[in-house]
């Protein structure tokens, strides 16, 4: 007896849902908002796309948007800037080389050095130096650092990478 007074109260329901007229509802916008000289506003502006990396090969480092960095490079708040570094591997290296790290507002939370085909320990003194100016350094070889700037970039965060060539080039001469 309940299974068939369930049964029959299923079926008014279920009778009862279709013939009634289907709800119609509007799709809510927002109002467009105009600045002062009444053009609609940009909201990806003053937005700065991150740098990506698509490959590093010998010739350089390709970046997605078709440019190749041939030779040393510091990717810094969504800008590419070609880094003057001297080509031997520490031969040469001073604070100078990384005083744009002090200089940048805000400062980046880790800086990922990219030393080449190889990983190489950057010097204690060097190190030191950029431990004090409240950056995180992280040194990898230069394919890995892409790849960790790429997913953190993308994250969001604020990631810096100084990378150095799979072969050393100068700047200039590249």
């Amino acid at each position: 007896m309940t299974s068939m007074f369930s049964r029959s109260l299923a079926n008014a329901i279920f009778r009862r849902n279709i013939t009634r007229t289907p709800c119609i509802r509007t799709l809510h916008t927002s109002r467009p908002v105009l600045n002062a000289s009444g053009a609609l506003n940009n909201i990806l502006e003053g937005v700065a796309l991150p740098v990506q990396v698509k490959t590093v090969t010998a010739r350089g480092i390709h970046l997605v948007d078709g440019m190749i960095l041939p030779s040393a490079c510091i990717f810094l708040d969504a800008k590419v800037f070609l880094w003057n570094v001297p080509e031997k591997l520490w031969e040469g290296w001073e604070k100078k080389h990384f005083e744009i790290f002090e200089m940048v507002v805000p400062k980046p939370e880790i800086l990922l050095f990219g030393t080449g085909q190889r990983v190489a320990v950057l010097p204690p003194a060097l190190h030191q130096y950029l431990r004090q100016t409240g950056i995180q350094v992280d040194v990898m070889d230069t394919r890995n650092a892409c790849s960790t700037y790429n997913l953190l970039a993308e994250e969001g965060r604020q990631v810096a990478a100084a990378l150095l060539p799979m072969s050393p080039k100068s700047w200039r001469t590249a």
